[in-house]
């Protein structure tokens, strides 16, 4: 089927009922410009609900784009408090499904809608006449059936969320890990919710981010109730250090009580650490799994582990832009302009400029991709960010070039930076100073900017 909009213009395509998809939702708006959201899940913000347990440790300050404050607010909408600390629930409930029930907003939202393909209208990727000035055509499954929709423009804010990074540290799935897909939790569980599952049972949780602490110190919470739980914890870093962050010279108080807290945790010895530990293979046993790989260089296996945690990041979806034309960096796998400003082989400090339309970018004219999705691989993005970031692209798309050029964001600092231009944050000798991840299972996570140095590390 196709659908068809009136003569007087195409609408710009969103893809993702996010945070920042909504925000691009709220920019074109303001702009007088039409658009459609499609948003894959039952819900605006249904990534944000798999996680809506976890409190942030961004405050509500942080967390609401300027436009849709604005437009909120003039419904008779009250802002929380700006101090206060959302879960991710909250920030859906509170905020995400307020906007989208904004009539105007409403009526452009497609739930159910999975994009499965993008291409130009009668151009393959090969095919270059003409090629700027034809719209492009989305091909999305609503219902069991595949509709054809038209636009002049398209901003990807699909996010990561739901394509989670594998157990093995080479990056690669294979069927053992999918075979066992009852006993591995990707990202942060619920574990006041899951008690029956976890309780007494021997769980390793992989990963070195906040994520993973968060999942921890959950899991701390459940070994005080049923002590014969067994916890387990593996990093691929030289030093536990490394993970502790900025702590008490961290600008967002609750970020760095997290990595005092997983300090406390370690130095009780209630867990055992294996770092650093490259996993290789898991395989199921008798109904339990076992893990083998090499901790600190010697072959090593460690059996009967009856739950995973994986919280290892995230990648970004590029299965239905494979008919059109973008440039992502071989590594990041974010649009090659950042990738320099972010690749975590180099910073340590989770921060990366401002920037915009013009850094985003690709060799398809007028398609975008915006938020956690637009940086790859790396687990730096802030929601900030990416509300920076649409604001900028709907500037340039309805015509103010010098709008799209300004940079309008300044954060609190995360009490840790560095560079590190010889090896990785993630495997490497990096001084304890340093923290590689500044993201909370992708969620919002502010730190300053230098933008006096276009850079994130002085």
């Amino acid at each position: 089927m196709m659908v068809q909009f009136d003569k007087r213009g195409l609408p710009v395509a969103i893809i993702g009922g996010g945070p920042v998809g909504l925000a691009a939702a709220a920019h074109l708006l303001k702009k007088g410009e039409k658009f459609i959201v499609l948003e894959a899940g039952d819900s605006v913000g249904s990534s944000m609900l798999d996680w809506g347990h976890v409190r942030m440790f961004s405050p509500w300050q942080y967390n609401i784009d300027q436009t849709a404050k604005e437009l909120l607010e003039k419904s008779g909408w009250i802002s929380p408090n700006q101090e206060a600390l959302p879960t991710g629930r909250e920030l859906v409930e509170e905020y995400l499904l307020p906007l989208s029930n904004l009539p105007e907003i409403k009526e452009k939202i497609i739930l159910q809608a999975k994009v499965v393909g993008i291409a130009k209208k009668a151009h393959d990727k090969l095919k270059t006449g003409k090629r700027d000035t034809v719209p492009f055509q989305l091909y999305v499954e609503v219902n069991g059936d595949t509709t054809v929709i038209e636009t002049k423009a398209v901003i990807d804010s699909s996010g990561t969320w739901t394509n989670p990074n594998p157990i093995l540290s080479n990056g690669i799935w294979t069927n053992a890990e999918r075979k066992l897909h009852n006993q591995i939790h990707y990202g942060i569980p619920n574990v006041v919710q899951l008690e029956n599952r976890y309780q007494n049972k021997s769980i390793m949780v992989i990963g070195s981010g906040h994520s993973a602490i968060n999942a921890l110190l959950d899991l701390a919470t459940l070994q005080q109730k049923f002590p014969d739980t067994k916890i387990y914890w593996v990093l691929r870093k030289k030093q536990i250090n490394d993970v502790y962050g900025g702590q008490e010279n961290d600008g967002l108080a609750a970020r760095g009580e997290l990595g005092i807290r997983i300090q406390q945790l370690v130095e009780s010895g209630l867990i055992k650490i294996l770092t650093p530990f490259h996993i290789s293979g898991v395989y199921p046993a008798n109904g339990k799994i076992t893990v083998v790989g090499e901790l600190d260089g010697d072959e090593t296996t460690i059996g009967e582990i009856d739950e995973i945690v994986v919280s290892t990041g995230f990648r970004p979806d590029t299965s239905f832009l494979n008919e059109i034309r973008i440039n992502l960096d071989s590594a990041v796998e974010s649009i090659e302009a950042l990738a320099p400003l972010i690749d975590p082989n180099i910073h340590s400090c989770g921060t990366v400029r401002p920037h915009g339309e013009q850094e985003l970018r690709h060799p398809e004219k007028n398609f975008y991709i915006v938020g956690m999705k637009s940086y790859g691989r790396a687990p730096t993005f802030l929601l900030a960010t990416g509300y920076e970031q649409v604001r900028s692209v709907v500037a340039y798309l309805t015509g103010d070039v010098e709008g799209a050029k300004e940079v309008r964001l300044q954060l609190p600092e995360t009490g840790v930076c560095g560079v590190n231009l010889a090896s990785s944050c993630c495997d490497s000798d990096v001084p304890a100073t340093k923290s590689k991840d500044a993201s909370c299972c992708g969620s919002p996570v502010p730190v300053r900017l230098d933008i006096k140095n276009n850079s994130c590390c002085e």
